[in-house]
């Protein structure tokens, strides 16, 4: 299984958030470093976008792990819970096309 790895302890707010994930991911540099680009960028993981380092066979998923979870936690746990929202949310994009979920968030 394919993984992205965010590391909890230098994410501290917004900025440092899009920052990890457009490394982590391999974001384009047009990336627009807010949710709705981030969510953009991996809704369409099982086609040639262009939008992420990652392409997924059929019933693939990308495993996004957060390391050190619980300081990012303490930090701004509004990113973890925006996190978790957008996630399921790409996830039904994704059932809504007749496909498995392509994502999974591990908590470490």
């Amino acid at each position: 299984m394919p993984s992205a790895r965010l590391n909890g302890e230098i994410i501290t707010d917004w900025d440092s958030f899009h920052t990890e994930s457009a490394q982590a991911f391999g974001f384009p540099e047009f990336y627009g470093r807010n949710m709705n680009a981030w969510i953009d960028c991996l809704s369409y993981l099982r086609d040639e976008d262009g939008m992420s380092k990652f392409r997924l066979q059929e019933n693939e998923v990308l495993n996004i792990e957060i390391l050190h979870s619980e300081t990012l936690r303490r930090q701004a746990p509004e990113i973890i819970e925006e996190l978790e929202f957008c996630i399921a949310a790409i996830n039904e994009r994704y059932d809504d096309y007749g496909e498995k979920p392509a994502l999974k968030l591990t908590l470490r």
